[in-house]
């Protein structure tokens, strides 16, 4: 009855893991460049002394989803989406280097580049500072242009580059903060092949659908887990009866 007991309860846990990050995806439906989490769960029998007979039901990170979201046109002048494969460098809580695909570009204090998020958006020296201008526009290759105050409008100069990437997702990982980072921490080299669309936002590619057939379906699960637990008490019960019967 233990064996039975254990499994159930391994199983339960487990999908209420899944059922954790299914609902961190659907609460996320809606935020820019927000990439779905995976989940995976694989059987690993329990060591130790005695008959290896328990198996463990342990979930695993499946990486993430790194297909493109759908593209929301907004015309604002600092909203730019990366065309096909590719992300945008930011600098993070740390001061080191991610990646992500949120666009919503905006000017903070001292004409610091950032994104709605707050993370500093990264150039091809260093944290992008844009000087006090009257007309800005960002190329599709990432450079940003500016007609500096007081200038005429075919005055136009180039103050720096975003730094856009493009390396195997395979290679990458997605952390709490939710923020793109390659698992051997290393910095891949700007890619000139990634390109920007101006005046677009990319939405999240969680769908929205198969997260709410995922939660019924992780819900039943669930539910099954917890109905063998309980059979198992019951087996458990009946067996001790017939024992003192004996």
């Amino acid at each position: 009855m233990d064996k039975m007991l254990y499994v159930a309860m391994t199983g339960a846990k487990q999908a209420m893991l899944a059922q954790t990050v299914n609902a961190h995806n659907l609460a996320n439906a809606g935020t820019h460049g927000f990439r779905a989490d995976l989940t995976a769960v694989e059987s690993m029998p329990v060591r130790g002394p005695g008959y290896s007979s328990r198996v463990n039901a342990v979930k695993e990170s499946g990486g993430f989803n790194a297909e493109p979201g759908p593209m929301e046109q907004t015309g604002r002048q600092l909203d730019v989406a990366v065309q096909g494969n590719g992300w945008i460098a930011v600098q993070d809580a740390n001061g080191g280097e991610a990646y992500t695909r949120a666009g919503d570009l905006r000017l903070g204090a001292g004409g610091v580049l950032t994104n709605g998020a707050g993370q500093v958006i990264m150039g091809e020296g260093g944290p992008v500072a844009v000087p006090p201008f009257q007309k800005l526009e960002i190329g599709d290759d990432g450079s940003i242009s500016i007609v500096p105050l007081g200038q005429t409008a075919n005055t136009l100069a180039t103050v720096d580059r975003i730094r856009l990437v493009n390396p195997d997702p395979a290679l990458m990982r997605k952390d709490d903060d939710g923020l793109i980072r390659m698992r051997d921490g290393s910095a891949p080299e700007s890619d000139a092949s990634v390109r920007l669309m101006s005046g677009v936002l990319e939405g999240s590619n969680v769908n929205g659908v198969e997260s709410l057939i995922s939660m019924l379906e992780l819900t039943r699960s669930f539910e099954m887990q917890v109905k063998l637990m309980e059979t198992a008490d019951t087996n458990a019960a009946t067996a001790a009866r017939l024992m003192q019967l004996s």
